[in-house]
């Protein structure tokens, strides 16, 4: 039976009176794609950033391959890669560069950091070009190196918060073949995205967040089975438990009166 690598217990992010994230729990294990949805500041970036050690809970705890984030942060940080929707690079370094800096953080041995940021570059298409500065870079580019980055240390968990923003249609399928791969090598993936197509092609199971609430979780079949659909795409299965269908009719019934 596959270890559970993510862990939350009471997770709880309150701003005021607000709770923008409340008593969520989750587990997911090592070898699973876990996609995490909801509408816009349903809560999705709030809880990546509590899962990362980067904001503190209100409440409750977060659990990193059996480690505490917030009492053993260097152990559970040294588990974990995450990747920003909007990352932020050092635009005076190489590619190269940026990744040495990143290995020797981990304390990955130089020659062997070497061999994994060449082998993870040209998987990325950017081996040519990895001499220049990054701020010559697009978006789609400094995004990929930002994932080169997040898995030069051989992560055991990896979160990512809109992984697809910037990417073209080649390099997003390349993501997903990578991340599928690190999920066969026993991997958990835990992954933030409004492309539900995506979600539904890629996860294992996904859950789904509303105003800080986890209403529904598990693989696509058991989330039609939940809501009485069979066949229905994953994405008319998140607009019925968010409410987004009520939305999508209103907007067709006013595209018919315009006709």
């Amino acid at each position: 039976m596959s270890e559970i690598l993510i862990r939350t217990h009471g997770l709880t992010k309150r701003y005021g009176d607000t709770a923008v994230v409340d008593n969520l729990n989750l587990e997911i294990k090592g070898g699973e794609i876990f996609g995490f949805l909801g509408p816009n500041g349903a809560g999705k970036t709030t809880t990546i950033r509590m899962l990362t050690g980067l904001l503190e809970p209100s409440e409750g705890q977060a659990f990193i391959c059996g480690y505490d984030i917030a009492r053993e942060a260097a152990q559970a940080k040294g588990m974990l890669a995450y990747v920003p929707d909007q990352p932020k690079l050092y635009g005076k370094l190489t590619a190269k560069e940026f990744l040495r800096l990143v290995s020797a953080l981990y304390r990955i041995p130089k020659e062997m950091a070497e061999e994994r940021a060449k082998q993870l570059l040209s998987m990325f298409g950017l081996w040519e070009r990895a001499d220049e500065l990054l701020e010559g870079y697009s978006h789609g580019m400094r995004q990929k190196v930002v994932l080169a980055a997040a898995l030069i240390h051989q992560p055991r968990v990896i979160l990512l918060d809109e992984p697809t923003v910037g990417l073209d249609p080649a390099s997003a399928r390349l993501l997903k073949d990578v991340l599928q791969e690190m999920a066969r090598q026993g991997a958990a993936v835990f992954l933030s995205t409004h492309i539900l197509e995506i979600a539904e092609r890629m996860c294992d199971r996904v859950g789904i967040l509303k105003e800080g609430k986890l209403i529904a979780q598990g693989s696509p079949d058991e989330l039609r089975q939940m809501v009485g659909f069979s066949g229905e795409s994953l994405e008319d299965i998140f607009l019925e438990l968010t409410g987004g269908h009520e939305t999508a009719e209103l907007i067709k019934s006013l595209e018919g009166n315009n006709e």
